[in-house]
C-alpha cells in the first residue's frame, strides 16, 4: 500500500491513500467527517436527493483500512454523522456494520457540530481525546501542540501536465494536523481558503490522498 509517513510532536504518523491517520506505535486508526446518513439528511430536509448508499460506501471505505491496518484504538473525529436524526435513522444494517467494525477495538467518537450529542452505538463519546503527546478534537484551536483534528474538509490543487488535479488533503505544519474529510460525498475547502491559511503556519505542507499520497508545499 502507497502512504506517506510524517512526524508530529515527536511521533510517526502515516496518511493513508483514503484520507485515514495511521499511529502505528499506537496501533490507531483516526477518520474524520464520515457524515454517515448524509443522504437521508438531505433528502429530509428537502434537499436535493443524493445517491441513498454514501454510508455504506464510506463503512466499505473504513473496513478496508482496517483490514490493512488491525487497528485497536479508532477515532472518530467529529461529524460522524450528518445530524444526530440521521444517526438515529441509520437502518439496522447499517448499524449491525458498526458494531462489527467495533468489535475487539477500542471505539471513541469525538463530538463534532453536525453531531454534538451521544448517539446510541458502542464505544465512548467524548468532546476531545488525549494521548500524549497528542490531543484529538473536532475543530482546531488556538496555540495548538500536538493537535489533531478534522472539520474543514481540507482540499489542495496541483497542476500536472497544464491540467489542475484537486484532491482532499491533510495539511501539516510544525503544531498542528488537520484531516481531510473521510466520507463520500462531503465536499470540501481548498487550502488558499483565509480560514486555513490563517490556521496554517508559513512552512505547512499538504498531503494529497489517492492511490499515491504525495506531499507538497501548502498552497496558499
Amino acid at each position: 500500500m502507497n502512504i506517506c509517513e510524517f512526524s508530529l510532536a515527536g511521533q510517526r504518523l502515516v496518511a493513508l491513500p483514503s484520507g485515514a491517520l495511521w499511529w502505528p506505535e499506537r496501533q490507531l486508526l483516526c477518520v474524520s467527517d464520515l457524515h454517515l446518513g448524509k443522504s437521508e439528511r438531505m433528502l429530509r430536509r428537502g434537499g436535493p436527493a443524493l445517491p441513498p448508499y454514501d454510508t455504506s460506501e464510506t463503512l466499505d471505505r473504513l473496513a478496508g483500512d482496517l483490514e490493512r491496518t488491525n487497528a485497536e484504538t479508532v477515532i472518530c473525529l467529529g461529524d460522524s454523522f450528518d445530524d444526530l436524526d440521521a444517526a438515529q435513522a441509520l437502518p439496522s444494517a447499517e448499524r449491525l456494520r458498526i458494531s462489527t467494525l467495533q468489535a475487539g477495538r477500542k471505539w471513541i467518537w469525538i463530538e463534532g457540530n453536525h453531531d454534538p450529542g451521544p448517539i446510541e452505538l458502542g464505544g465512548a463519546h467524548l468532546f476531545e481525546w488525549r494521548c500524549d503527546p497528542l490531543v484529538f478534537r473536532h475543530i482546531a484551536e488556538d496555540h495548538p501542540q500536538g493537535e489533531v483534528s478534522g472539520h474543514y474538509h481540507p482540499k489542495a490543487q496541483i497542476r500536472v501536465k497544464g491540467r489542475h488535479i484537486s484532491r482532499p488533503a491533510f495539511l501539516l505544519d510544525s503544531n498542528r494536523l488537520i484531516l481531510p474529510a473521510y466520507g463520500v460525498f462531503t465536499g470540501g475547502l481548498r487550502s488558499s481558503d483565509r480560514v486555513l491559511a490563517d490556521l496554517m503556519d508559513q512552512n505547512a505542507t499538504a498531503i494529497l490522498t489517492g492511490p499515491h499520497p504525495h506531499m507538497i508545499p501548502m498552497p496558499r
